[in-house]
């Protein structure tokens, strides 16, 4: 069926109403809530035959929109610990990172990656999403004492690592080695300085919002994250990597006992997040499923898992049982924020490998952790 000839707007949002509803029921039933995201991706990769052109970029636009709220609840979930209390958990992370980059390196190169862009997909490969991992480290049954503190600690500080050269490895990758790069990485610094600078302003500037509004509470918070956003973006950073701080920054934040992210749920978790995810689907041509760079992708994600394992095996012990090396290997969010970099750069080939490899990297770990046997099951993740 012709691209033009497919659904118009209105059947593909009552698809998207549907959806929205059906997947994490489904999810939670299966005893994986936190498979819903990745059900999202896939369902947006069965429409996009389906769906009109101008109607994958409406989903495309509103889905950016979501992405900005993801990295931000991200942010707030995140609760960096003193740097001592932190330091064994950022010296694992770097090594289990490290150690894999020649191999994420290697696949990036047999699927006709640049050197620039490898590294960019490394570090998002060997990151960790606390948007996916963190509801399924919840409620894993194979943690306790202090070593579910330090996995904990070790996913946040594979997500920040990887923000971190994300945000320089993007500008090198769309504007290559030259001094604008300094200038880039300069403007990057001064926005999450004045961010963090003025965090406990912003708190209670959402916290005035909380107070004084009512009906339109839940638009006045979203909104108030985009405009910082936007001005993030205007001075250097860009608007994703600015939700992200902004969260960081204003992590735990609670009004009368209510974090930030259960005022703004009604709009990101039920609505925009979920079209962002199925948005990532819609961007990869199903055509690509069936090709050499969905196969490298598919048989490079079962190369990790395994090297991780033996890894957490042999060396880089958690304290868990065998099976939580798998909390640190969904890595979705962080693909999309690498791909978005690529993108923007023109690699859309590049793009979708680092896409197709995060999504079959999070759907293999998340399918091989066992199952939520509990009311939890039908909770909403993240």
């Amino acid at each position: 069926m012709a691209r033009n000839e497919g659904m118009n707007s209105i059947e593909t949002i009552i698809c998207l109403i549907l959806l929205l509803m059906a997947v994490p029921d489904l999810c939670g039933k299966l005893g994986r809530p936190a498979l819903a995201n990745v059900g999202f991706v896939v369902f947006g990769l069965a429409l996009g035959p389906l769906v009109q052109t101008d109607v994958t970029t409406m989903i495309k636009e509103a889905g950016e929109v979501g992405f900005l709220l993801v990295l931000f609840e991200v942010g707030l979930e995140i609760d960096l610990p003193p740097l001592r209390e932190l330091l064994p958990s950022l010296r694992f992370a770097m090594f289990w990172s490290l150690v894999q980059y020649p191999i994420v390196l290697g696949l990036a190169h047999a699927s006709g990656l640049s050197w620039p862009e490898g590294l960019l997909a490394s570090s998002a490969l060997t990151s960790c999403s606390m948007s996916m991992a963190f509801f399924a480290w919840k409620h894993y049954p194979g943690l306790t004492g202090t070593a579910r503190d330090f996995v904990l600690q070790s996913m946040i500080a594979l997500e920040v690592l990887a923000i971190v050269v994300l945000s320089a490895g993007g500008v090198t990758v769309k504007h290559g080695l030259s001094w604008f790069i300094l200038l880039k990485l300069t403007g990057m610094a001064v926005t999450v300085f004045l961010i963090s600078r003025f965090a406990s302003h912003l708190v209670k500037l959402f916290q005035w919002v909380i107070q004084q509004t009512t009906h339109w509470r839940v638009h006045f918070l979203v909104l108030l994250v985009l405009v910082i956003c936007a001005i993030g973006e205007r001075l250097g950073l860009s608007a994703a990597k600015t939700a992200f701080f902004l969260g960081l920054f204003m992590s735990r934040a609670q009004f009368e006992g209510v974090g930030i992210e259960e005022y703004i749920a009604p709009v990101s978790r039920r609505f925009l997040i979920p079209i962002f995810f199925m948005s990532l689907g819609l961007s990869i041509d199903g055509r690509m499923l069936f090709s050499y760079t969905a196969l490298l992708a598919l048989c490079g994600s079962f190369l990790l898992i395994g090297v991780r394992e033996v890894l957490h095996r042999r060396w880089l012990k958690t304290g868990g049982d065998l099976q939580t090396y798998l909390l640190l290997s969904p890595n979705l969010t962080m693909a999309a924020l690498a791909a978005t970099a690529l993108l923007s750069a023109g690699s859309r080939n590049a793009a979708t490998w680092v896409v197709l490899s995060g999504l079959f990297l999070s759907l293999i770990s998340l399918l091989l952790l066992p199952r939520i046997r509990s009311a939890a099951a039908t909770a909403t993740p993240l």
